[in-house]
């Protein structure tokens, strides 16, 4: 079952090419922090301003550098189903363990076209296949009702990663999904909460710089120890606020840049934070002694 602390991997860039030493050293420092699983080319990758042989051998790499030690996610959605389709079928021959495919973007479709594709994702692969909801990025929320019908429909589809801020919608997916489907927080603030209402786990922008810490937060619950989980998200508040204080994933690599992890590189339209954010971002980080 999928469950655990996910991180959401940033890509990291020099020279405007991916830095694969800096790739390596990242994924050493989650494997040495207990993350649970490693997620590639999702949002906090910077999909969008990858090309596709990029995306193969960033995924090619990490399965090799991994090498079975954790499972491995892959994000394979886009708005158009072949492209999604044939994403997908590459994850799996490829050897990833999980695709997420998010809500098409800007198509804008209906509930029953938002079920219609994931069906026929899931119809025309065998990769376990986990739903990405995030309307502030997609213009579309796939409802609970329909996860549900997916769930039960659809073998494959083994969890949804829920970033739509709605406690309700998730809590009613966690009650009526069936067993094995998994219902993953996609936004830190939420984590706890999530993992209260009956989340497996996460699968986090925060864990690229405290991966530990969301790794203590998600088994404290897993295990029903909520008091010890509260502590860290209390902990963790402020931190979790300062990754979006412009769009991810700007103040995440901001923030490896300045614990030393990476080079400071984004690919437009991703750009670098104000200097009044970046001053703000500072004083945070310093608070949480990571720089």
């Amino acid at each position: 079952m999928l469950k655990g602390s996910y991180v959401a991997l940033i890509t990291p860039f020099k020279n405007k090419g991916i830095d694969y030493n800096a790739l390596e050293n990242l994924i050493e420092f989650h494997l040495t922090n207990n993350t649970d699983g490693i997620l590639f080319c999702g949002t906090t990758g910077e999909t969008p301003s990858l090309a596709g042989d990029e995306k193969e051998r960033l995924v090619r790499f990490g399965l090799q550098k991994i090498n079975k030690q954790k499972p491995v996610m892959m994000g394979t959605g886009t708005n158009n189903l072949h492209h999604t389709i044939s994403n997908t079928i590459k994850a799996q021959e490829w050897g990833v363990d999980h695709a997420l495919v998010i809500t098409p973007y800007y198509n804008k479709p209906t509930q029953n076209g938002l079920y219609l594709h994931f069906k026929s994702v899931a119809e025309n692969t065998d990769i376990p296949i986990v739903i990405y909801n995030v309307p502030g990025r997609t213009g579309v929320n796939i409802d609970a009702e329909t996860t549900l019908k997916l769930a039960n429909e659809c073998k494959n589809i083994v969890g949804i990663k829920e970033a739509s801020g709605d406690i309700f919608q998730l809590s009613k997916i966690v009650k009526y999904a069936p067993q094995g489907f998994s219902a993953m927080s996609g936004e830190d603030a939420l984590n706890y909460p999530i993992m209260c209402c009956g989340g497996k786990g996460v699968i986090s922008v925060t864990a690229n710089i405290v991966p530990q810490k969301v790794h203590d937060l998600v088994e404290f619950s897993l295990k029903g120890k909520y008091d010890k989980a509260l502590k860290i998200h209390l902990e963790l508040l402020e931190l979790n606020k300062a990754m979006f204080i412009e769009t991810n994933p700007i103040p995440v690599k901001e923030s490896l840049h300045l614990m030393g992890m990476i080079e400071r590189e984004l690919r437009l339209p991703m750009c670098n934070l104000k200097d009044e954010n970046l001053e703000k971002l500072k004083d945070i980080l310093g608070n949480y002694n990571l720089i």
